[in-house]
């Protein structure tokens, strides 16, 4: 009997420590205090979006074009052949009609007439409804016409077997003029009277170009996981999808900007040091970043640091740095700080609307002085930058597309290379590539010279799995644009051929980055580099081993 009670007294022992030591790791995990739980599965398939106006279900079982008549909304179906004049309050089937098409597609009005693309022959009708007469069948102009949409004197076409946008004559179909789709399967298309907004179903996006070049000036989800029509009612965009066969509605947003995809981790940066001697190190003084709140970047809590510094310090971009100073390093004495953050970061979509952007001159004195500044990596009166603000930006005027004039220049002059070191920006752009840094100091020195205050942002970054290690970091640039502040702009990260990919640089960030660093250049702490520097003292010969690393462990979703 006392061997029983001996036996189940360890066992509770046992239970007890064991219990207490996952209570340890857990609070150890998360750093916080409050009970955590599993994501809800129940958003699991939640699409974190600009806001929908309403949804109403669309009328037949393959919906594909939408377009609107002045007050009703017409829907075509691939499998019943028939096109839907619909109530846009509730969806209530007006008026069915035999389309002229064996694949309708692509729908418009263009204020008398709706016109129809089929796939399946490659010709674009013109219906009159009232009388249900097709008035005139025009070739498309490309293999796979799936959208239409109407400029007030030409049709837009679609296409996504040639990934292009043709403008063609209503007429006879002669191409007016054509440029390269947003990606691999864009098809519902519509003209606001400003803009082209257009869906793609592989990214499930919509984009908002310009009309005139066919830059994506910016995207956000769709609604559903097969966006297909898209039209314009004068006040919302009517967007259908193929997946859940539902029509939504939607503004063109509003907001600065829109937040989703939350990551929240726990990120420890280290900075560690070896002194291998023979010397000691008479001084040596470190400068650690320190992250702070921004846009999409949220800091849950205290800044942990271990050991604690000697004091905190800003230099004249106003950036917070620990600060560290240390004597008399003997040779195979290591030293190693470490920065715990946690955090929350998001992956951030601005909503930038060229004609809303201020003019230069509007742009605070503080921001001039400060990020139009000349330095030595970006060497703004050189002749080589000089040559390219002009062929990259001419006489345009308007800050953002003085910016992207930019960011399509380098584009088309950079091709990325990690060989090592930092050259100024006149010696990259004649070599023609770079290293993320580089293509940052390059960009900045034709925005400085343009007149556009810029300056470079440093990260540590998620390297594939949520849990990784990060010895590499990233820097890229952001611009000062009236009315909407500074605006990321990454023109390494941007150097792909397809528009989408483009504009997922430009106005856009993922959520794989934790900024420490932002700055003008030629910090007096950091130099040129970013999250963290040592300047170092010491008499004849010593040997220093030096290595930076960030590490990034999830936190589950707490209460």
């Amino acid at each position: 009997m006392k061997l029983i009670n001996i036996v189940l007294l360890i066992s509770l022992i046992s239970l007890f420590s064991y219990a207490d030591q996952t209570n340890q790791v857990e609070l150890l995990q998360g750093q916080v205090q409050q009970q955590c739980k599993p994501a809800n599965i129940e958003d699991k398939d939640k699409v974190e979006t600009i806001p929908v106006e309403s949804k109403i279900k669309a009328p037949g079982p393959f919906p594909t074009g939408i377009a609107f008549d002045g007050e009703y909304l017409w829907v075509a179906d691939r499998k019943t052949n028939l096109l839907y004049q619909i109530d846009r309050k509730d969806g209530k089937v007006i008026k069915m009609i035999q389309a002229p098409a064996f694949a309708p597609y692509g729908l418009v009005w263009d204020g008398k007439y709706l016109w129809i693309s089929d796939i399946g022959e490659g010709k674009i009708y013109k219906m009159d409804i009232k009388n249900n007469l097709v008035l005139k069948t025009i070739d498309a102009p490309g293999p796979s016409a799936v959208g239409l949409a109407w400029d007030g004197k030409y049709l837009i076409v679609a296409d996504n077997k040639e990934d292009m946008i043709h403008k063609i004559s209503p007429n006879d179909g002669t191409a007016i003029s054509s440029f390269e789709a947003p990606d691999k399967d864009s098809t519902g298309i519509v003209y606001d009277g400003k803009y082209l907004w257009i869906s793609d179903r592989i990214k499930d996006s919509i984009y908002m170009l310009d009309y005139a070049t066919g830059n994506v000036i910016f995207y956000f989800p769709s609604h559903g996981k097969y966006p297909i029509g898209l039209t314009f009612d004068g006040e919302k965009f009517w967007n259908v999808d193929y997946q859940d066969k539902m029509i939504y509605s939607f503004k063109a947003p509003q907001n600065k900007f829109l937040l989703r995809n939350e990551r929240y981790a726990k990120i420890t940066y280290t900075q560690e040091y070896h002194n291998y001697g023979p010397c000691n190190i008479k001084e040596a003084e470190l400068y650690v970043a320190i992250p702070e709140e921004r846009d999409n970047q949220k800091i849950m809590g205290e800044i942990k640091f271990n050991p604690n510094p000697d004091k905190f310090i800003k230099d004249e971009s106003d950036l917070k740095f620990a600060y560290y100073k240390v004597e008399d390093v003997k040779p195979h004495q290591p030293m190693i700080i470490t920065m715990e953050t946690i955090a929350k970061i998001y992956e951030i979509h601005y909503f930038v609307y060229p004609e809303k952007v201020g003019s230069l001159n509007d742009i605070p004195k503080e921001i001039k002085d400060k990020y139009l500044r000349d330095g030595e990596k970006y060497d703004v009166k050189n002749e080589v930058i000089q040559k390219a603000v002009k062929e990259a930006v001419g006489n345009e005027n308007n800050p953002y597309w003085i910016a992207r004039k930019i960011y399509n220049y380098l584009i088309d002059r950079l091709e990325y290379e990690l060989a090592g070191g930092w050259n100024p920006a006149p010696v990259v752009l004649e070599r023609g590539n770079g290293s993320c840094s580089e293509y940052t100091f390059v960009y900045i020195a034709i925005s400085r010279a343009a007149g556009l205050p810029a300056r470079y942002v440093g990260s540590v970054v998620v390297r594939g799995d949520d849990a990784s290690m990060d010895d590499v970091f990233h820097r890229w640039v952001e611009v000062y644009l009236p009315n909407y502040g500074w605006i990321p702009v990454d023109p390494s990260g941007g150097d792909f051929p397809l528009p989408s990919d483009q504009a997922a640089y430009f106005g856009h960030l993922s959520n794989r980055f934790l900024i420490t660093t932002q700055n003008a250049g030629d910090s007096p702490y950091l130099g040129w580099t970013y999250n963290s520097d040592t300047q170092w003292s010491f008499i004849g010969k010593c040997k220093i081993f030096e290595e930076h690393y960030a590490e990034w462990e999830p936190i589950t979703d707490c209460k």
